[in-house]
């Protein structure tokens, strides 16, 4: 069955790429860029569903076709199959689920090969099946196959659907090998390839370079992460001679006042791999400092949002510490530093999701900040909540993404929130599926979110490591900004009256059953998986859930029993504050909407601020790009140009082809030039041997 689970979308990539290559070789060359660009962006008379045909996010024209094209041949076989196979993996993650969540049966491995043996260093490919990884599984499987089945109708009108499939597939594929690995090499090539697969659908409108500056952003972007996380790997097969699992935690005392040098220090060695391991999670689950790619990461459709930001690649960082929760134990430092960044991000992503103004870019920093939350649960040692979390959070936020979806579909492509309003008429079901997926964001007692959010901000509270307190103030905060920034977008779409133009208000419409069935199953794991799932998860059935599969503290799982004695203050200050954050939101978007611009430009300088992003991009910009390209400019200028071709090619080989074109020009073919030579050379001859003898 886990091999079932595993393999089915990498036979569903392969299908779906074989047909996406024929059809690429069966059809005329596409017309150069540019050809008929925007012709449809507003043509909006012929009539429905034109679903990915326009717009920011679905331009069938930003990658060089115009939305009259046929699709690719195949296109509708390769979503069947791929869609279909991703059904089958949905429904075995289902039962893994419960046959091994809810029972008394103890983790197991399956060997599927030998994969690597080189001296001390064995890395065979095998599952390792365990509560934390049918928790995964079911995440994963679930929305990447909602996601195939809402794409069928959002890129109706893509003609690169084949290709568009078959990254859908490859990226469910490595995300699975991901979840499943027994070991961190394993762990690194699922880590790998859904960079990879990410960078592919980002970039999916390669013909649009904004797409293709956001898929180079995440891929670089993550590789400064990676570049820890290999470091860290490299660490703890040093200690530990192993990279495999169970070995490690078997032995994970020696890490224990074990101490290496590292720039000419001595420094703990826990400390040390965990911070690097971590650095690897920062780059992946976009934590502050290395958040920079997300938000751009919305340069894809609006599906590969919903895949990469709710269920799969943002929240693999999250998974690989709560895996290795017990090596993090060893190092409370580390666990300090998780607490900090976490909150950090959290605080940091609310506060720009506050005024941002492309519907998408919103969710995407609530994403931002909600990855802070489980960061902070794992710093705090709370690794169940944030698992908890990271389950919830996968149906609301998937539920909200693919909720945009709609929206944007409905209004022909638009992104902008200030250019929509009143469309709760138009898309009634749309509407109240995004209200189902942000009263679960904003922690509405009984929703998924009030559940494992509520736990985070409990958990944190009762922390002991140094930044616990400071985790605590800036989460409760965080809530309120949610509240805000999450009602912001409701009111700023939905409500109020249409600032669409006219013809885009009477073409809005409600998308096709394929795209809402998706928000139907959503929003009900949005409603119900906190209430079902509490008390496996993080209630009194944790420990017969969990099993060993993470860290659950010593004693009677301490922090899950330490948060449900917290004071009454204490539980009912996330709910105050996202209160208070809907009453702000109700009192500026629909009371006083003029109220927002005039406090905006009141506090112009706070407003940029935010509305820039605290100026990172543009940080990065001085201190990185620039300076990269001033290196290579010096480098090619300077170095290539001046130095090595002014003194080689330019120079010393430039003499001897001038000092050889002059000595070929002696080589003039008549014999009286070549015998007056000779004359000369006689004399010359005669006078040396002249002096010569008399000086003899």
């Amino acid at each position: 069955m886990y091999s079932l689970i595993v393999f089915l979308p990498l036979i569903g990539f392969l299908i779906a790429g074989a047909i996406a290559l024929k059809g690429a070789m069966d059809t005329v060359p596409p017309a150069p860029e540019g050809h008929g660009h925007g012709h449809g962006h507003h043509d909006h008379g012929h009539g429905h569903g034109h679903a990915a045909a326009h717009g920011h996010d679905a331009h069938a024209d930003d990658h060089g076709h115009g939305d009259h094209e046929e699709p690719a041949p195949g296109s509708r076989p390769a979503e069947l199959i791929t869609t279909s196979l991703m059904g089958v993996v949905a429904i075995l993650s289902w039962i893994a689920f419960f046959t091994v969540g809810f029972s008394e049966r103890e983790a197991f491995t399956v060997p599927v090969l030998t994969w690597i043996v080189s001296g001390e260093l064995a890395a065979n490919w095998a599952f390792r099946i365990d509560t934390l990884t049918v928790v995964m599984l079911v995440v994963v499987n679930s929305v990447s196959f909602l996601v195939h089945l809402y794409s069928m109708g959002y890129m109706s009108h893509d003609p690169a659907r084949p290709r568009f499939f078959a990254y859908l597939s490859l990226f469910t594929f490595a995300m699975l090998t991901l979840v499943t690995s027994d070991n961190l090499l394993q762990m690194f090539f699922g880590w790998e390839g859904v960079g990879l697969a990410s960078y592919l659908l980002i970039g999916f409108w390669y013909k649009k370079p904004s797409a293709n500056a956001a898929a180079m952003k995440a891929f670089i972007v993550n590789r400064v992460g990676d570049f820890g996380f290999l470091l860290g790997i490299f660490g703890v097969f040093v200690f530990f001679n192993t990279i495999s699992f169970d070995a490690i935690f078997a032995n994970v005392e020696t890490l224990e006042g074990a101490t290496l040098t590292f720039l000419g220090s001595e420094w703990s060695a826990a400390t040390i791999i965990c911070l690097l391991l971590f650095m690897g999670a920062m780059g992946k689950s976009a934590q502050f400092l290395l958040h920079t790619w997300l938000p751009d990461a919305m340069e894809g459709p609006t599906p590969v949002s919903a895949l990469i930001h709710a269920a799969t690649m943002v929240t693999a960082g999250v998974f690989m510490v709560a895996r290795l929760s017990p090596v993090f134990e060893t190092s409370h430092d580390a666990l300090t530093v998780v607490t900090l960044v976490g909150a950090t991000t959290a605080f940091f992503a609310a506060t720009v999701g506050l005024v941002q103004n492309d519907i998408k870019r919103v969710i995407a920093y609530s994403t931002c900040s909600q990855l802070g939350y489980m960061f902070v649960a794992l710093g705090v040692g709370a690794y169940p909540i944030a698992i908890f979390h990271l389950f919830t959070h996968a149906f609301f936020k998937a539920l909200l993404f693919l909720g945009a979806g709609s929206v944007i579909h409905a209004v022909s492509g638009e992104q902008d929130m200030r250019k929509m309003g009143g469309l709760r008429k138009k898309i009634p079901v749309t509407f109240w599926m995004m209200t189902i997926g942000t009263l679960a964001l904003t922690g509405f007692p009984f929703t998924a979110g009030f559940y494992s959010k509520d736990a985070v901000i409990e958990a944190a509270f009762v922390g002991e490591n140094a930044f616990a307190g400071y985790a605590f103030t800036l989460t409760v905060v965080a809530a309120a900004l949610t509240s805000f920034y999450s009602w912001r977008l409701a009111f700023l779409t939905f409500f109020g009256k249409p600032r669409a133009s006219a013809e885009v208000m009477k073409h809005a419409h409600e998308s096709p059953p394929v795209m809402l069935i998706p928000l139907y199953v959503l929003s009900a794991g949005a409603l119900l998986a906190g209430i079902i799932f509490a008390g496996g998860f993080i209630g009194e059935g944790a420990h017969g859930f969990w099993k060993e599969s993470l860290y659950l503290g010593e004693g009677e799982h301490a922090i899950l029993e330490a948060i449900h004695h917290v004071p009454l203050w204490v539980k009912l200050a996330p709910l105050v504050a996202m209160i208070g954050g809907f009453l702000v939101a109700v009192q500026f978007y629909i009371r006083d909407p003029d109220a927002p611009k005039r406090l905006a430009a009141r506090h112009d300088a706070l407003y940029q601020f935010l509305l820039n992003k605290w100026y990172f991009d543009e940080l990065y910009d001085i201190l990185f790009v620039r300076s990269a390209k001033w290196i290579g400019r010096t480098f090619w200028k300077v170095g290539d140009g001046r130095i090595i071709d002014g003194l080689g090619p330019d120079a010393i080989a430039a003499r001897v082809q001038d000092v050889t074109a002059r000595v070929v020009r002696l080589q003039t073919g008549y014999i009286y030039h070549y015998a007056f030579a000779m004359l000369i050379g006689v004399a010359a001859l005669i006078t040396w041997a002249m002096f010569h003898g008399g000086a003899n």
